[in-house]
């Protein structure tokens, strides 16, 4: 490719929502935290090597499938899960990584190095943990 020689109208998008492939034999349910694994969309668990990419928009059944034989479509921003009792998130961690135990907990650690980064603790509550992504 060459450099613009003339104005060019790129397109855009707002970047709260993106499909992802689902892997193989796998449920993500409605409101699920989903993860990228293995460049396929999975629930969010203890496990090394995922990216947390947001909250599905609905329930995506691919049990019967292969990989990328249904897509889940995803949402961006701030969630609420379940805050793990056994590794507490507190006020002191907002800003900080928030760690994937299962589809709808997450932890304040690594949890000596099993667990993969969910995204940011944005506000901590009686209800929960706020993960932005």
């Amino acid at each position: 490719m060459t450099a613009l020689a003339k104005a060019r109208n790129t397109p855009a998008r707002a970047g709260r929502n993106l499909g992802i492939g689902v892997k193989a034999a796998t449920v993500i349910w409605l409101g699920a935290m989903v993860a990228l694994d293995g460049g396929f969309a999975a629930p969010g668990r203890t496990a090394v090597g995922l990216k947390g990419l947001g909250r599905a928009k609905g329930t995506v059944d691919n049990s019967a499938g292969a990989n990328g034989d249904l897509t889940v479509e995803i949402d961006r921003g701030v969630y609420l899960f379940d805050n793990a009792g056994a590794d507490l998130i507190t006020n002191a961690d907002i800003g900080n990584d928030a760690y994937m135990v299962d589809d709808q907990t997450v932890a304040r650690t690594n949890g000596g190095s099993t667990r993969s980064v969910a995204g940011k603790v944005h506000e901590v509550t009686s209800s929960g943990v706020w993960i932005e992504f």
